[in-house]
């Protein structure tokens, strides 16, 4: 079926959610309200029960299943957070929960959903894949399938997201939020337009996995031949049929952010709101910071996920810095004799940069007779201050490479 939902349908899922979620807050964002010159929210689906808004559509869609369906288990097919909704929503509901996720699956992820009751099973390297196990696994066991995205339980529950958006901030004019399947933004489309049909609605997929631009582009979805990108929740080959005909008929616009986009959304939300923050659940912040999105204020920014590998999380960190020109790995050579080393640091604490680490290697080949190379991490305060920085190692005579950052 691809007729789409109306808000009745999204109200009656709020109705069976009622005690089960946490109506998330809306957060008044200053500075994005002083970048973008409009009144910026942030809706903290990042707070919700297992870390993002999935529980509500499976909790909506297994709830809906007969005893007897129950009695059979449910699987899924999800990278973390999909699985961690499922898991939750089948313990609440005393169902048995099998999930199929991706070899490399965020560890934290992997053992939250065990930590919900479901049991793991991996297979393939994409969400494509584990979906494709997890429909095999439905027709051998008889098992329920619980589909990330593309059910009319699964966007009448994330619906319920656009219901909450428009109670707490009536008057606002764009709403933005993060793109994989389509779950939530056709359900956020469906309950936005219904209530105020001049809102706009914005998604955002990350560069690497977008496949509703060229889907929308085509009239018809279409697959990805790979996909490439540190939004493990948004990296979606496919988009859902039905899914794609409400965001066809529903959503203003689509856009798309890069990974550097999205690490430099997460650092200013971990930095500036003290939000913790997956690459995914970013996105919506990642484009408004680029420019990318035509804005009706007031605006309300989805923050959809929080549930990140503290691993990926560092590492995200440090891109983030180097996006905002704020980290430096350089590669400098000096000469071999005493003193030369501590020179050089005295030249970059001079210059007031921070240097996070340091290692000396006399063994690489390009190095001439009597040289060698010193690999420094340096921390500044923004792109003038490591030109800077640059500038003033290049005037003393040292040589030197940019190994990552821009000065």
């Amino acid at each position: 079926m691809t007729d789409l939902l109306e808000l009745a349908d999204i109200e009656a899922a709020r109705a069976l959610l009622t005690g089960v979620v946490k109506t998330t807050p809306l957060e008044h964002s200053m500075p994005l309200t002083r970048t973008l010159g409009v009144p910026t929210w942030l809706k903290c689906e990042n707070q919700q029960r297992a870390g993002s808004y999935k529980v509500r559509g499976a909790y909506t869609r297994i709830s809906r299943l007969s005893d007897a369906e129950r009695a059979r288990g449910v699987v899924a097919a999800s990278a973390g957070n999909h699985a961690q909704g499922v898991a939750l929503a089948a313990s609440l509901l005393g169902a048995r929960s099998t999930v199929f996720m991706p070899e490399g699956a965020p560890l934290p992820k992997v053992s939250a959903t065990k930590g919900y009751g479901a049991t793991i099973e991996y297979a393939g390297t994409t969400v494509d894949d584990a979906l494709a196990a997890a429909r095999v696994f439905a027709d051998a066991t008889g098992a329920i399938l619980i589909h990330p995205f593309d059910h009319r339980d699964i966007i009448a529950g994330q619906g319920t997201v656009g219901l909450e958006i428009l109670e707490q901030c009536p008057d606002v004019g764009t709403i933005v939020t993060a793109v994989g399947g389509g779950g939530l933004i056709s359900g956020v489309a469906v309950a936005a337009k219904a209530l105020r049909p001049d809102i706009r609605i914005v998604g955002v997929q990350a560069t690497g996995a977008a496949a509703y631009p060229p889907s929308l582009a085509a009239g018809e979805p279409l697959t990805l031949e790979r996909s490439a990108t540190i939004a493990d929740g948004i990296a979606v080959m496919r988009p859902g049929v039905l899914n794609f005909a409400h965001v066809s008929k529903l959503v203003d616009d689509v856009v798309t952010v890069t990974d550097e986009d999205l690490s430099a959304a997460l650092l200013v939300l971990l930095e500036r709101h003290k939000m913790v923050v997956e690459p995914a659940g970013g996105a919506a912040v990642a484009a408004l910071l680029t420019g990318k999105v035509d804005l009706k204020p007031p605006v309300v920014a989805i923050l959809s996920g929080g549930n990140i590998d503290p691993m990926l999380l560092l590492r995200v960190i440090e891109h983030g810095l180097v996006s905002a020109g704020r980290f430096l790995r350089l590669a400098v050579r000096t000469g071999d004799q005493p003193g030369e080393l501590a020179r050089l640091l005295a030249e970059i604490a001079e210059q007031r940069a921070n240097i996070v680490d340091v290692a000396h290697s006399r063994q690489n080949p390009r190095l001439s007779f009597g040289e060698v190379e010193v690999q420094l991490s340096v921390e500044t305060r923004g792109p003038d201050h490591s030109a800077a920085l640059i500038g003033r190692l290049r005037s003393q005579g040292y040589p030197l490479t940019l190994l990552s950052g821009t000065p």
